[in-house]
């Protein structure tokens, strides 16, 4: 496996993580748990050691999985990264509730990468400015429940700007990035 530096964190992460957005089905929308299980340690066994999940995918059940997939020693093989659904919170304790949730599912104490969910321009004005959800993340992130201070992106490259210049402690972002359209979202920037 080949590892690569991280940004600014100082960690080196392999260069295939392993994304749990779309895990093994058996049935109607299902998850098949086992196979699940056994396909994460395996990408962990063979070098992998990023492994991504979020609150809403399958429905709530994929921290739950990754959180099985990270006993037995795999969970200090890894850096775990999660993501809090910004557009569920209503008021400021609302963070501290879902990410204690969140860690109760990850069967953790802590992850090394939290991001604040799909921020768009009505999300970053509402929710993040709104419910000081920058304050909130530094606290956890003192209370060692967080290490990396992160969002990931869905809108266009001015709100991606607006973002980055709003708070110069992001350690990285996650952004889509679609080879065939550059222009698309933050893609690149047209000059």
């Amino acid at each position: 496996m080949q590892y690569r530096d991280f940004g600014k964190t100082g960690i080196k992460v392999s260069a295939l993580g392993f994304g749990a957005m779309r895990l093994p089905l058996s049935g109607e929308n299902q998850v098949d748990e086992k196979r699940a299980v056994a396909m994460i340690r395996h990408a962990i066994d063979q070098g992998v050691n990023y492994i991504d999940t979020a609150y809403p995918y399958h429905e709530g059940e994929s921290e739950r999985i990754v959180g099985e997939a990270l006993q037995e020693g795999y969970r200090e093989k890894t850096y775990l990264a999660t993501k809090c659904p910004v557009w569920k919170l209503e008021k400021e304790e609302d963070f501290e509730e879902v990410l204690d949730e969140q860690l109760k599912k990850l069967k953790t104490d802590h992850v090394d990468f939290y991001l604040l969910h799909a921020l768009s321009r009505d999300r970053f004005e509402e929710k993040i400015k709104g419910l000081k959800l920058i304050e909130k993340m530094e606290k956890s992130e003192q209370m060692e429940k967080l290490s990396i201070l992160v969002f990931s992106f869905h809108d266009s490259y001015d709100v991606f700007q607006d973002i980055l210049d709003y708070y110069d402690g992001w350690d990285f972002c996650q952004i889509q990035y679609n080879y065939v359209d550059l222009t698309h979202q933050a893609g690149l920037k047209k000059d």
